[in-house]
């Protein structure tokens, strides 16, 4: 018997070390979220010189402006406007051209970061095992990789941009200002920290009230998503009152805290305005006083009240891109949480692969629990072993175990104690990929994807040819149903294949799984919607598929398991007996009476 590994941490606990974790400062998170840019470096280099040349130009003007009107004032000629005029129209065309490479450039990067996040945020959600979105709400999974995602596309491909292209522009015309007027921008200065201080405050109860709104929203959405999924249970039940009251709530919810998102930005940015403007007016008092009495030129309270705008702008347009970049923050965390999270059912470093699997599997006192039931023993001290072309039928009650046995194979939960094997490997030595390649499973219930007909046969096999598709429905009997539809294999299917009978759905799946060729074949009553003529073609197919592999039937009817190799009994997480039909009704206890009632059960 092998060692017992660890028992697998639940999803819950994994969410739980994920919110332990100490929370992450703003600069942290952005920089984070700037790690992002780093393949795509040429591009932020040229978006960045655009934004210097543009900052140095706009610079540049004032002085201009300056020189023109002390020389006007001086010589009593308009010489040096003109040449003012010609220069700042140069300007102006030069401005525009940067400003269009700019925001191109930008624009290209937050989107290519939000498709970057995007897959491989899906990617990393689809390593984790089932067990991890059974603790977890799919909408509010979708809300991340949607509408948190989205809110990042605007802070990277806007946001910084303006960030930067602001503090160049303050931080020039203060050097600027300090070499035309110290006690002037010194005056100025005196405004400044108070506002900074004030950021600081506000953004923190900004990035608490986004991340409040935002998981609010993934509620609504998941809320949202649950009721159109279950529209036939919400209609037969008269409940669409309640789940549009439900739903009014949570929107409501979260309407109240985007308001209070909007109160702290809209306070913040209309004191930054009030400061900001303030200098501006009592720098033009200041410097008109010394105009009059001589001590300062008219070009240069000009050029020094257009930097003041530029400073005071810049001011403003930070304080809005700071309640920005503070939401972003919010969302961020969410999204790189998920990241974080490791999946619990992984590939080892030194897994071993699986390229020529046999099918040969094995059982040796196996015990499991669900981890989010780990006082209930699903599986007690379970053996068998199944060879190459053996089939394994798994009988019993509700409850006993059957599902969880197809369910550990498949490796979606890891054992507690004793060892699954595949070939002579433990499972979890196993790459996980060569295990789940070598197995296909047809369920009663198959799930089917919102594609085509064909898409859905060559699920999982991504180079099959048409030949071979079709081989494969006409095998499951499915093929003259296809062709006859409007597109033929080309018909979409609906979601979940709802645009199809439960039978129509069955033989497709059998499809997928004859196509797929695996060397084990789990087959959960893979006929129950059958009727007798088809059940019997199909049964046939699924014979020569068979042959030479290793198969466990999940049974709840007796003319599964009739042809068997061995039939297991379960009872309560144990396998209480097993042999033939034959020896079973001959020598059984349980059996005989699973029998009488023709093995009608449901899944366990």
């Amino acid at each position: 018997m092998a060692a017992r590994e660890p028992a697998l941490t639940s999803s819950n606990a994994t969410a739980s070390d994920a919110k332990a974790r100490p929370k992450r400062s703003t600069s942290g998170h952005l920089r984070r979220i700037a790690r992002l840019l780093a393949p795509y470096k040429k591009r932020w280099l040229l978006a960045t010189l655009a934004l210097v040349l543009a900052g140095a130009v706009n610079l540049a003007l004032p002085q201009a402006v300056r020189t023109a009107i002390n020389d006007a004032t001086r010589s009593g000629t308009t010489d040096s406007l003109d040449l003012m005029l010609g220069l700042a129209l140069v300007g102006f065309v030069a401005l525009g051209l940067l400003t269009f490479a700019r925001h191109y450039l930008m624009t290209w990067l937050g989107q290519r970061v939000v498709v970057d996040l995007r897959d491989r945020t899906f990617r990393h959600l689809l390593k984790h095992p089932p067990g991890y979105f059974h603790e977890r709400k799919t909408g509010e999974l979708v809300s991340r990789l949607t509408s948190d995602i989205q809110s990042l596309q605007h802070t990277v491909g806007t946001e910084l941009s303006m960030a930067l292209r602001s503090a160049l522009m303050a931080t020039g015309a203060l050097v600027i200002l300090l070499a035309t007027d110290a006690e002037l921008t010194v005056t100025m200065l005196l405004i400044v920290p108070p506002v900074s201080f004030l950021a600081v405050w506000v953004g923190r109860r900004i990035r608490a009230a986004a991340r409040k709104m935002q998981d609010l929203v993934a509620a609504a959405n998941s809320g949202l998503k649950e009721s159109i999924e279950g529209i036939e249970t919400v209609q037969t039940f008269t409940a669409e009152h309640a789940e549009a009251e439900r739903y009014q709530g949570r929107v409501i919810e979260a309407f109240d805290a985007a308001l209070d998102v909007a109160v702290a930005r809209g306070g913040f940015m209309g004191a930054v305005q009030i400061a900001a403007f303030s200098a501006v007016t009592i720098i033009l008092w200041l410097g008109g006083r010394r105009v009059v009495g001589d001590s300062m030129d008219p070009g240069d309270l000009a050029a020094f009240l257009i930097y003041t705008v530029t400073i005071a702008s810049g001011l403003a347009t930070l304080s809005n891109i700071w309640g920005n970049l503070q939401r972003a923050v919010g969302a961020s965390e969410r999204i790189f949480q998920l990241l974080d999270e490791t999946p619990a059912i992984r590939s080892r470093d030194n897994a071993v692969p699986l390229p020529s699997p046999r099918g040969e599997v094995a059982f040796e006192g196996v015990g499991f629990s669900y981890p989010s039931r780990p006082d209930v023993r699903v599986l007690d001290d379970v053996s068998f072993r199944a060879r190459p072309g053996d089939t394994i039928a798994l009988v019993g009650r509700s409850g006993a175990g059957k599902s969880t046995v197809v369910t550990l194979l498949a490796r979606f939960f890891d054992i507690d104690d004793g060892a699954i094997t595949v070939d002579g490997h433990d499972l979890r030595a196993l790459e996980l990929e060569d295990l789940r390649r070598a197995i296909a499973s047809v369920a009663q219930d198959p799930v089917l994807f919102s594609g085509s007909a064909r898409d859905n046969i060559a699920y999982g096999v991504v180079d099959a040819t048409d030949e071979a598709i079709q081989q494969a429905a006409r095998d499951a009997h499915i093929h003259d149903f296809i062709t006859g539809l409007p597109d033929g294999y080309e018909t979409l299917v609906g979601e979940r294949g709802v645009k199809l009978s439960g039978g129509q759905r069955q033989r497709i799946a059998i499809a997928r799984a004859i196509l797929a060729d695996p060397r084990i074949l789990i087959l959960d009553e893979a006929t129950s919607h059958l009727d007798t003529e088809n059940e019997s073609a199909v049964q046939a197919a699924l014979e020569r598929v068979m042959d030479g592999r290793t198969t466990l039937v999940i049974a709840h009817r007796l003319s599964t398991v009739q042809d068997a190799t061995v039939i297991l009994v379960f009872d309560q997480g144990r396998i209480v007996e097993r042999g033939t039909h034959e020896e079973l009704l001959a020598s059984g206890t349980v059996y005989p009476k699973l029998a009488a009632a023709q093995l009608v059960d449901g899944p366990s």
